[in-house]
Parts: C-alpha cells; sequence; structure tokens
C-alpha cells in the first residue's frame, strides 16, 4: 500500500494530464477535473488523452471527472493546470467546490495580461483563505507523461507547504526542489516565455544560432533585472524556474512560444497557432520594466514585432545599433 497523498488536478489539458500520470505513477490516488465529457470518458475508459497527449499510456490511479465538486475535495492538494489569462475566469467559476484548507499549486506560466498580477496574486484575490503554491521549472508535458528524468521548483511563502508538496510528487524521474521565493519562480516562467519568441525568431529569420545565443544570453539580463527588481532573489532567477526553464523554452519548436517565434521570423500565417503565453506577456512585461525603469531593449523589441510596431529585421537593426557599453 502506497503512502503517497491523493492528489486533485484542475485542468485536462496536456500538462494537467502529465502531471496527473506521473504522480499516479508514484503511487498517488489522482482525480483530474475535465469540463470535456469525451475527455473524461476517455482517461476513465481506456487511459488515454487523446485530445492533448496522444500515443502516451497514462496510469491507472489517475481518473477524470466532469463533477468539480467530487473531484476537488479528493486532493490532499490540488494541482491547479489552466492556461494564465484563463486562470481568473475558472477560478471563479470553481470557488465555491475548492475547499479552504486545501492548498492550491498553480501551475501557469504567466502574468495576467488585463492587471498585470502574477498568477499568485490571481489566486489570492480570488482566495484570500487558501495556502498557495506555485510548479514550475523545465518541462514539457511529453516528458513528464513519458517518465522522463525532469526537475522543477515548487515554491510557496510557507516553505513547509513547499517542502511537502516537493516531497508529495518527487519519484524516481521526477524531481522537486522547494523554495519561498514565490515571485522568483513566477517571474521567471513568465518571462522566459517572452524571450523564447525572441529566440525563434532569430532562427525562424536565418539569423543563426550565434544571434540567438545573444538574444538569450541579453535576454535573461532583463529577466533577472525585472525580477530582482520585484524582490526576487538571485538564486531562484539562476535556478531551474529562471535560467533552466529560459534554455528549455528557448531552445527547441517544442516549446509554443519558441516555435511561435519561429513561425514570425518565417512570416508564415500565425492565425489558429496554439496558445503562445509569451503573446500575452510581451507588453505587460514591457510596462514592469518601465515602472522599475529598467533598460529591457529585448524584452521591448518583442512586445513591438507583435503589435506590427516594426518587423524582425528592424527590431534586430535597432539592437545591434546601440551604444556600445560594459557587459553586466
Amino acid at each position: 500500500m502506497s503512502n503517497r497523498p491523493p492528489i486533485a488536478v484542475l485542468g485536462g489539458g496536456a500538462y494537467g494530464t502529465a502531471l496527473g500520470t506521473m504522480a499516479a505513477s508514484n503511487g498517488s490516488p489522482v482525480v483530474m477535473y475535465a469540463r470535456d465529457s469525451a475527455t473524461v470518458a476517455s482517461i476513465n475508459d481506456n487511459h488515454r488523452n487523446d485530445a492533448h497527449l496522444p500515443d502516451i499510456q497514462l496510469d491507472p490511479l489517475l481518473t477524470a471527472s466532469d463533477d468539480p465538486e467530487s473531484a476537488l475535495k479528493h486532493g490532499k492538494f490540488i494541482l491547479c493546470v489552466v492556461p494564465a489569462q484563463a486562470l481568473s475566469t475558472a477560478l471563479q467559476e470553481l470557488k465555491e467546490h475548492i475547499p479552504e484548507t486545501t492548498p492550491l499549486i498553480i501551475c501557469a506560466k504567466g502574468i495576467e495580461r488585463s492587471t498585470g498580477l502574477l498568477m499568485s496574486e490571481v489566486a489570492h484575490h480570488i482566495l484570500p483563505n487558501h495556502q498557495l503554491g506555485i510548479l514550475s521549472g523545465p518541462s514539457f508535458a511529453t516528458d513528464v507523461a513519458r517518465g522522463l528524468p525532469t526537475a522543477v521548483t515548487v515554491a510557496s511563502r510557507d516553505k513547509a507547504l513547499a517542502d511537502s508538496i516537493a516531497l508529495a510528487l518527487s519519484g524516481a524521474t521526477f524531481r522537486c526542489y522547494s523554495t519561498d521565493d514565490m515571485t522568483g519562480v513566477e517571474i521567471g516562467g513568465a518571462l522566459k516565455n517572452v524571450l523564447a519568441i525572441a529566440a525563434g525568431a532569430a532562427i525562424g529569420r536565418g539569423y543563426g544560432a550565434s544571434a540567438q545565443a545573444a538574444l538569450v544570453t541579453r535576454g535573461f539580463v532583463e529577466l533577472r533585472r525585472i525580477g530582482q527588481a520585484l524582490g526576487a532573489k538571485v538564486e531562484t532567477i539562476m535556478g531551474l524556474s529562471g535560467l533552466g526553464d529560459l534554455i528549455l523554452t528557448c531552445s527547441t519548436p517544442q516549446s509554443r512560444n519558441y516555435s511561435y517565434g519561429l513561425a514570425l521570423g518565417k512570416g508564415d500565417d500565425l492565425t489558429g497557432r496554439p496558445l503562445a503565453e509569451g503573446v500575452a506577456t510581451a507588453s505587460i512585461a514591457v510596462e514592469l520594466a518601465a515602472r522599475h525603469d529598467i533598460d529591457a531593449p529585448i524584452i521591448s523589441a518583442v512586445s513591438k514585432i507583435l503589435d506590427g510596431k516594426i518587423t524582425v529585421d528592424e527590431a534586430m537593426e535597432a539592437l545591434l545599433s546601440r551604444p556600445l557599453k560594459n557587459e553586466d
């Protein structure tokens, strides 16, 4: 008999399913709340989620329900895995079904476009009496679901909670580090998406790997400065949820943000492309930098490109013609 705690998952997409089957494979009974009845039936009857993770067999300890009350009261904690821009709506709709004594661990990476709030701030406004945490780091859903080696960070201002969640989720192939620096974990996860668009655009436009490396490196400086201005710890920014996630997201078309940038650089039609969170985050990131008097030319360039104010070529020309300075 496993001594792993029961876990609830809010969200029936790829990453929620991946975390659910990973936790189930470690021995935790997992119930996932999903609105789509076909997804629920597929998981319960066939142990598959063909809509979001095709060709991956899910652990039988992962079950699904379209009844939020029964699903969300199941877990010792809830992994909240909905897109950043949908988090507020989802929590408003479901707050009466989320027990006040059950910690909510947010797995979305982004900044709310309409308010500029981090995900934990969005959740706190709606669920002011709940314990909150953040799970973030370099992890693709397919890698997690297949049981490939992965390491992430779990953060909560209650360090004991972060430690307990990290212990509950860690297993043979999934390792969690813990911290009380929620701001550092959140800002790293949000801003790396914007920089991944820049990295993808550079490759898509044919600028080469050297330009890509320069953009990622100097972009990381912007991320670090903004993070520190918001109170993040340097070691968090340099860790899995900052530098680690940046490296992963900026290096492969498996990343939606990198893939979006790649298409942008190639001049492809962007209509109907999968959600790229960096698109929503870019303009808010520019506002954050300006608010703290931080020079962020790469983040600013991405925002202007997405708004159609400049082309990729014009952005690169502007970046290369900036005054020379010492590297810091």
